[in-house]
């Protein structure tokens, strides 16, 4: 019986520890690998949502430093129940009508939150949310976007660079509120003191014609750099799939 050389083996153990290094050496490559944007559909007049919003903001929390960001729309179907939701708006409704078209999903609920445009789950269910973000950063970003943004007085002037669209994909930037607690008095959550976080204060849609432009945005007027932030994602218009997704890098006014 002829002896097994070693030789082979210190080979394999050779290659094996240069690629561990070369994983160690590259920190980031596992987080460009791809993003997960949650789109959140809610009411302070629904009974159900006060969970996935509280789920929203631990992941927000959690991935705050990575490729996961969250967006808080706040429905108005649920402002005739007793209960007028502040932070409503008849588009976010609307928006949701559209993907309920996208999906093929009819009819629309509370909480409901959408993954990358292309998949819907119950907000408040951990487990399916959480698969769902692993799901999503595994697939790889098909737009890289950048934004800069500087704020004189009430105008937000938002600069953006795009690299990967097609002729039928939009750029939509949001207004985000991080966190603000609220009293209802009525309604299915009355007598509670509601905790929200990402609330979309505004949504701003731009038709993309070029890789470079700049928009101007009218802020709400407790905007601050601390309390929110301006996220910016681009979305086919015709499948209502996200492809890229960034946060605004903000700039010292000139004035």
């Amino acid at each position: 019986m002829k002896k097994i050389k070693l030789l082979p083996v210190w080979i394999a153990l050779f290659l094996l520890a240069g690629t561990m290094a070369f994983s160690q050496n590259n920190p980031e490559k596992k987080e460009t690998k791809g993003f997960a944007l949650l789109e959140l559909y809610t009411s302070e007049g629904c009974s159900s949502c006060p969970p996935a919003d509280e789920l929203m903001g631990r992941i927000q929390n959690e991935y705050k430093d990575s490729n996961v960001y969250v967006l808080a729309y706040h429905v108005d179907y649920w402002d005739k129940q007793g209960w007028k939701d502040i932070f409503s708006n008849a588009d976010y409704t609307k928006r949701q009508y559209e993907y309920a078209k996208f999906l093929g999903k009819e009819p629309i609920y509370t909480p409901q939150v959408i993954v990358n445009g292309k998949a819907d789950y119950i907000a408040s269910q951990e487990t399916v949310v959480r698969n769902a973000i692993k799901t999503a950063l595994s697939k790889p970003a098909l737009t890289d976007l950048s934004l800069e943004a500087t704020q004189n007085n009430n105008n937000l002037a938002v600069n953006y660079t795009v690299e990967g669209t097609s002729r039928n994909n939009q750029l939509l930037i949001a207004v985000v509120q991080k966190t603000v607690k609220s009293n209802v008095k009525r309604g299915e959550n009355a007598h509670r003191v509601l905790s929200h976080y990402q609330i979309v204060h505004h949504l701003h849609t731009i038709d993309l014609k070029d890789k470079k432009g700049s928009v101007s945005i009218h802020l709400p007027k407790d905007f601050n750099t601390n309390d929110f932030e301006v996220i910016g994602f681009i979305q086919d218009s015709k499948t209502g799939s996200i492809l890229g997704v960034n946060r605004a890098d903000f700039k010292a006014s000139s004035l």
